[in-house]
């Protein structure tokens, strides 16, 4: 079970070689991927070391056990054995626990996208009222949000919007966002008072390193086009809009909400990198464990997961019978509570699951 952690931690050691290496140092954009990488492994890298180095006591404690004639001698030995056997068994335990709580992606910066879904002009408002309140919760932790496309219908509502959310851990708090959000509440259009339901849809895409994907030069179109919307002349006059089109999987992404074309394409660029890499890990999901299959949800964008009922002042999660009386405060960002429920009935079926295993 701690292979992975024993990978990521031989990973840890090999960036800290590639960083002293002259031909590496000498090339900032590969020091600075690799340094956010060794940041993401290092909490691994020190859990797995620690646990080895205890291992490596224990094994020279038996030995001296084997060895040694004196009874004085052997007892000490023996006492010291039990109380590393308790400190080894703890270490384990807490691995186990970690490796349940956390993966490789957990602590990555995302991507976010929303789309109303059924509901006409209602679920195109609930869609908008979806990002703000993300963008409430990633303030609240302090997290930095950049928006890279957000088109608006003329009553206010969201056509679509896509925002990067960065920060430490984002990717642990936000991953069970991902599914279908029902709305059911009466429409300020509806004169006789009729309550509604609609959707909108969300997705969260942890983003990707240059480690994790490499996209070729001859893969990729770039086209540059006027952008639209708030901004004045400037959007309208200047090919600062960006399509980037991944040629070998179709994927194509677009970003006009800066005003500068670099800009656009490197936001642009991170999108396209999180697309690819969720296109990959979808090809890989008939070798993904049962343990990474246990999660409460699917993360797909057509499994209702959530209802918010403004009637009753109630948001409820449907994986895990769980509601909070406070629709309000939750659409103000306050959404604490529902996330660590949620985290926390992921682990529970973690837990469960790997008894099960080692029965």
């Amino acid at each position: 079970m701690f292979e992975k952690i024993r990978d990521m931690a031989d990973r840890f050691d090999e960036i800290d070689r590639l960083l002293i290496d002259p031909a590496v140092a000498a090339d900032p954009a590969k020091c600075s991927t690799l340094m956010k990488e060794r940041a993401r492994l290092s909490k691994w890298a020190e859990r797995y070391r620690e646990y080895e180095k205890l291992l490596r006591h224990i094994s020279e404690t038996e030995a001296i056990l084997r060895q040694e004639q004196d009874a004085e001698l052997r007892a000490m030995a023996q006492d010291e054995l039990a109380s590393l056997s308790a400190r080894e068994e703890k270490a384990r335990l807490d691995m186990e626990e970690f490796l349940l709580s956390e993966d490789s992606e957990t602590s990555r910066s995302v991507i976010v996208e929303i789309r109303p879904g059924v509901g006409g002009a209602e679920a195109a408002l609930f869609a908008y009222e979806l990002m703000q309140m993300y963008l409430k919760y990633a303030r609240r932790r302090d997290w930095t949000v950049e928006l890279i496309e957000v088109v608006t219908t003329d009553l206010g509502g969201l056509n679509y919007g896509t925002f990067t959310i960065e920060g430490e851990d984002v990717y642990k708090f936000l991953r069970f966002e991902s599914g279908t959000h029902r709305v059911q509440r009466v429409p300020a259009t509806e004169a006789s008072g009729r309550v509604h339901t609609s959707t909108a849809t969300v997705a969260v895409l942890p983003q990707a390193e240059d480690v994790d994907i490499t996209i070729n030069d001859k893969d990729l179109r770039i086209d540059t086009y006027s952008a639209g919307g708030p901004g004045g002349q400037h959007v309208n006059k200047t090919q600062s809009a960006v399509r980037l089109t991944h040629l070998p999987t179709g994927i194509v992404v677009q970003c006009q909400d800066q005003r500068s074309q670099i800009r656009n394409r490197e936001l642009a660029m991170r999108w396209l990198r999180a697309k690819i890499y969720e296109h990959e890990q979808a090809k890989q999901k008939k070798a993904i464990s049962d343990l990474r299959r246990s999660q409460i949800g699917t993360g797909d964008r057509s499994e209702k997961i959530r209802t918010y009922n403004f009637h009753d002042n109630r948001v409820t999660d449907h994986r895990i019978g769980f509601s909070v009386h406070d629709l309000n405060g939750f659409m103000e960002g306050e959404m604490e509570e529902m996330i660590a429920k949620v985290l926390e009935a992921d682990r529970a079926e973690k837990l469960k699951i790997l008894g099960a295993a080692k029965k």
